[in-house]
């Protein structure tokens, strides 16, 4: 019997890489829908029994965006996921008193003084 054919590749859990980007407002490099980007991420919440995180795009395959935008990522679509050193700023588009996070918030940043 051949042991090594039945093990499958486990899933990697990126919640740590995304809260410590949240904590210390490190930037991560990560890998979404085969697009390599480094995001801010400004929370942590649940939605239908999945995590997702809504960050500000910084740069998309090594371009900067075209304009300041917070996207919505689910955390489980992440792939190669990294916490840079590189740091980012507070966006001001980021509303934490949206209705999609009420109630299933498990982190954000720290709002701007």
């Amino acid at each position: 019997m051949n042991v090594s054919a039945a093990v499958t590749e486990a899933p990697v859990n990126n919640t740590p890489f995304v809260l410590e980007g949240i904590v210390r407002l490190r930037c991560l490099q990560v890998t979404y829908n085969h697009t390599r980007m480094i995001v801010g991420p400004h929370i942590l919440y649940t939605r239908n029994e999945s995590l997702y995180t809504d960050a500000v795009i910084v740069s998309r395959e090594g371009m900067l965006p075209r304009e300041p935008k917070v996207a919505t990522f689910k955390v489980d679509g992440l792939k190669e996921v990294s916490v840079l050193e590189r740091g980012f700023e507070v966006s001001d588009l980021f509303d934490p008193e949206l209705e999609k996070y009420a109630g299933v918030t498990l982190m954000m940043i720290e709002p701007s003084a």
